[in-house]
C-alpha cells in the first residue's frame, strides 16, 4: 500500500492519476480486510490495570447468524436496521480522499482537481457537538457522544466485576437490582461491557459471563432495545484485525442477545502504547514497539484496516459507532484524521481513566484532540474513584498490602473493605497509593469535609463539570453505593467555583501524584512493581 506522500503526490499530479489511486486504495484497503491473518494475542494483557490472560484456541469457530438484519421478514425489539445504501462502502473510499485531503470531510467536499467538477457529498456527516445536553430523563442529563446520534447518560454503569470471582463481586441478581434501580428508574441509560468481564473471572464465571448477564436482564424486563445504550470491547493488541473485530463483534451479540451495539470499542490500543493504563509506565520505548509480538507477522493492524473494519460493522448494522480505551491523544487522532480521509465514521469516544488524582487526559492534548473544535470526540470516565482510594474508606487504615501494622494489616486481608485490601488488585492497583497520591487524596477529603460533603461525592461531582467528559461510569458493590451516585449524578447545583478552585490548588502541587514514585529502588533497573517498565 502507498504511504500517504505518494498519496498526495499521485493525487496532485493530474486528474488520471487522482482516479488511479482513489481506486487502488480502496481496492487494496478491501482486499487486505478480506485476507488479514487472524491473528491471536501472544502474551498477559492487562485490562484497567488488573492482568488477564487471553484464552482462545484458533480452532473454535465464531457462532454465525443464520438470519441477516436486511432479510428478516418481520422486525425484532432488538434489531437495528443495516444501512439502506447498499453501494455506500463501495463509493465512500474514493468520496473520502478528496475530503479528507482537500476540504473538511464533514461538508460538501470541492471537486476532484482536474475532474469533471460535479461536487461529491463524503460518507460521514456529523451530528452535532459531542458533550451537548439533549435531554434531561429523571433529572439526569443526558449528552452527545462524539459528532454521532448516540446520546449517553452523565452517569454509566461499570460492569467489569460483575459476576466475577472477587470476594464482594455483585451476583446476578444484584445486577438485575441495580440495572432495574438505574436504567428503569434513575434515567442512567449506559451499560459499559467487555468481552473479557468480569475480571476476574474464572470457574462458573468466564469471560463473556458479564455481557450474558445483561442481555438476559434486557429479555427478562423485556427493555426496549433504543432505551439502553450498550458499550462493549474487543479483546486489544495483536487481537485486534480485520477478520476478528468482525467475529468478536458477533460473539458479543450473541452473548447480548441482541442484533446490534451501540458503542463497539478496542479494550486497548492494536498497537505498541506506552501507556495502555496499567502500572505507572508513560514513557515510549522504540525497543518495545521493534519487538516480535508487535513486528512479525506484518505488524499491528494499520488505521486504515481498523477503520475499514468498523465500517463494515456499521454498514451490516451490527453497530452504531466505534471508539477506543486506554489509547491517547495520537491514537484518537490517527483513527479519526485516517477515517475522515478514507470517509468513514469516525471513532465516537475515547474511554480512559480519570479522577482528581489522574488528570492526565486533560493534559497532554487529549482534551484539546477531542474538543467539538478539533476530532469532536466524547470521552468516557473510568476509576472515578481510583479504586476505592476517592471513597474515604482507607483514610484512617491504610490498605493491607500497604500497612505496616503486621497483624492489623492480617485482619484487612481476611475481611477486605475493598479490592485495595486484597493480595490481587492491591498489588496492581498500586499507582493509586503512592505517597503523592494518598497525600493529595487527604487534602481532597479536607475539601470535602469543609463544604459537608463526603469525599466520594466530591470526587464524582467534580468530574461531571469536566469540560472533557461525557459519561462518567462507575462500578458499585451494593445497592447504597448505585443511590448515592444516582443522587451526585442528578443535583442540580455545581460545585462551587471556590470548590473547584480549591481542587486546582492541589493538583498543582503535583500534577501526576498516581506516576510519582518515591520507593523506587536502586534494583528495580527500569521495571516496575507489576513489571512494566519505568519510567
Amino acid at each position: 500500500m502507498m504511504c500517504d506522500n505518494e498519496k498526495m503526490r499521485t493525487l496532485t499530479s493530474s486528474s488520471t492519476a487522482a482516479s488511479a489511486a482513489v481506486l487502488a486504495t480502496a481496492a487494496l484497503l478491501l482486499q487486505h480486510n478480506q485476507q488479514h491473518l487472524h491473528l491471536l494475542p501472544l502474551a498477559s494483557a492487562f485490562h484497567h490495570g488488573s492482568p488477564v490472560v487471553r484464552r482462545r484456541s484458533p480452532l473454535v469457530q465464531c457462532n454465525a447468524r443464520t438470519t441477516s438484519t436486511s432479510t428478516r421478514s418481520a422486525p425484532c425489539n432488538n434489531s437495528r436496521p443495516a444501512s439502506s445504501s447498499s453501494s455506500r462502502r463501495t463509493v465512500l473510499l474514493g468520496a473520502g480522499l478528496f475530503g479528507g485531503i482537500f476540504g473538511n470531510a464533514e461538508s460538501t467536499a470541492a471537486s476532484a482537481p482536474g475532474g469533471a467538477g460535479s461536487p461529491v457529498k463524503t460518507a460521514y456527516k456529523s451530528k452535532g457537538p459531542t458533550n451537548e445536553v439533549v435531554k434531561v430523563v429523571n433529572g439526569m442529563k443526558h449528552r452527545r457522544l462524539g459528532g454521532s446520534d448516540i446520546v449517553v447518560s452523565e452517569l454509566g454503569l461499570g460492569t467489569q466485576r460483575w459476576v466475577s470471582t472477587d470476594f464482594n463481586a455483585p451476583t446476578e441478581e444484584d445486577c438485575f437490582a441495580f440495572m432495574d434501580e438505574a436504567i428503569l428508574k434513575g434515567g442512567v441509560n449506559l451499560l459499559d461491557t467487555a468481552e473479557q468481564y468480569p475480571i476476574p473471572s474464572g470457574g462458573s464465571s468466564p469471560e463473556g459471563r458479564t455481557e450474558e448477564v445483561i442481555g438476559k436482564w434486557i429479555k427478562d424486563r423485556k427493555v426496549k432495545r433504543d432505551d439502553v445504550v450498550i458499550a462493549t470491547k474487543i479483546t486489544g493488541g495483536r487481537n485486534v484485525t480485520p477478520r476478528n473485530i468482525k467475529r468478536d463483534c458477533e460473539d458479543s451479540l450473541r452473548r447480548l442477545g441482541t442484533d446490534y451495539v451501540d458503542v463497539y470499542q478496542l479494550h486497548w490500543p492494536q498497537r505498541y502504547s506506552p501507556q495502555s493504563n496499567w502500572g505507572q509506565s508513560l514513557k515510549y520505548n522504540i525497543e518495545n514497539d521493534e519487538s516480535g509480538y508487535w513486528r512479525q507477522f506484518g505488524g499491528p493492524t494499520s488505521f486504515e484496516d481498523l477503520c475499514v473494519s468498523m465500517e463494515g460493522l456499521i454498514q451490516e448494522g451490527k453497530i452504531r459507532g466505534w471508539g477506543l480505551c486506554n489509547d491517547n491523544a495520537y491514537g484518537l487522532t490517527a483513527c479519526t484524521r485516517t477515517a475522515k480521509f478514507l470517509g468513514t465514521t469516525p471513532p465516537v469516544n475515547l474511554q480512559g481513566d480519570f479522577s482528581l488524582i489522574d488528570r492526565k487526559s486533560e493534559e497532554n492534548g487529549v482534551a484539546e484532540a477531542a474538543s467539538p473544535y478539533n476530532e469532536n470526540v466524547g470521552f468516557m470516565a473510568y476509576n472515578a474513584l481510583a479504586g476505592g482510594m476517592l471513597t474515604g474508606k482507607y483514610a484512617d487504615t491504610p490498605p493491607a498490602i500497604d500497612d505496616p501494622d503486621r497483624q492489623r494489616s492480617s485482619k484487612s486481608l481476611e475481611k477486605p473493605r475493598g479490592r485495595m485490601d486484597t493480595r490481587g488488585w492491591g498489588g496492581t492497583l498500586y499507582r493509586y497509593r503512592t505517597d503523592a497520591a494518598r497525600a493529595a487524596i487527604e487534602e481532597y477529603a479536607s475539601i470535602a469535609k469543609r463544604n459537608n460533603m463526603s469525599l466520594t461525592e466530591l470526587s464524582l461531582r467534580w468530574c461531571r463539570q469536566r469540560s472533557l467528559i461525557t459519561t462518567t461510569l462507575v462500578g458499585h458493590t451494593n445497592m447504597k453505593q448505585l443511590k448515592e451516585s444516582l443522587r451526585y449524578f442528578t443535583m442540580k447545583e455545581p460545585l462551587s467555583e471556590q470548590i473547584m478552585w480549591d481542587i486546582d490548588v492541589v493538583h498543582m502541587k503535583n500534577r501526576l501524584p498516581i506516576f510519582s514514585n518515591s520507593r523506587v529502588g536502586n534494583d528495580w533497573y527500569g521495571e516496575g512493581i507489576i513489571g512494566e517498565p519505568i519510567p
